[in-house]
């Protein structure tokens, strides 16, 4: 009797300790399922795809514009001739055409265009009242600064230099005034001008 409670005794012993031995194998076996939110060693991570960025388009660069202003200087065998210099214009910044290129002619050549002989007959001091410019005409209305002082030759000279920078830098005919009155004879030896202004405007 004895005995056989001892062999019921050691078969619940065993039945425990194969429970026990199942619940741990057990926990073993799901324990990767447990950890799966870890990350796995030697197991690389794929970053995700980024969308392209396309690029911009590139604007075509805009050609250079420049504006024709006439000085005076001197050719290869030292005849005094008129010099057309060329100047970077934008409208953006320095406004329209022709005003810009007759302000570039009255402000004078450039300290280096003057070491390079270049000088303007224009006076110091003159002054760009007005340039009214309709659809049809231009005035340009200038001090009387512009035909005062250097003699007959010096007022020609300045003369051409206004007439060739305005006929390089707009198409439209153009009206020389002084003061607000139209100029039809300047000068102290009376330089008679035919308007509009033109290669011929000036009577010799």
């Amino acid at each position: 009797m004895r005995k056989e409670k001892n062999q019921k005794l050691f078969g619940v012993l065993v039945g425990i300790i194969i429970i026990l031995m199942s619940i741990i194998l057990g926990m073993q076996i799901l324990s990767p399922v447990i950890n799966d939110s870890s990350e796995t060693p030697g197991v690389a991570i794929q970053p995700s795809e980024e969308q392209p960025v396309e690029p911009k388009p590139v604007e075509p660069a805009q050609p250079k514009e420049y504006v024709q202003i006439v000085f005076i200087g001197k050719n290869d065998t030292g005849e005094e001739v008129y010099k057309v210099i060329k100047r970077e214009h934008s409208e953006k910044i320095d406004g329209p055409k022709l005003q810009y290129a007759l302000t570039s002619l009255i402000m004078g050549p450039t300290q280096n265009e003057k070491a390079k002989g270049i000088y303007s007959e224009v006076p110091t001091g003159t002054v760009i009242k007005a340039i009214n410019e309709t659809s049809d005409k231009v005035i340009i209305d200038l001090s009387s600064e512009f035909v005062t002082g250097g003699g007959t030759d010096s007022v020609y000279k300045r003369l051409y230099q206004l007439i060739k920078t305005v006929n390089r830098n707009s198409e439209k005919p153009a009206y020389l005034y002084i003061d607000g009155k139209q100029a039809d004879v300047i000068g102290g030896d009376g330089i008679m001008i035919t308007q509009p202004l033109n290669e011929n405007s000036i009577g010799e």
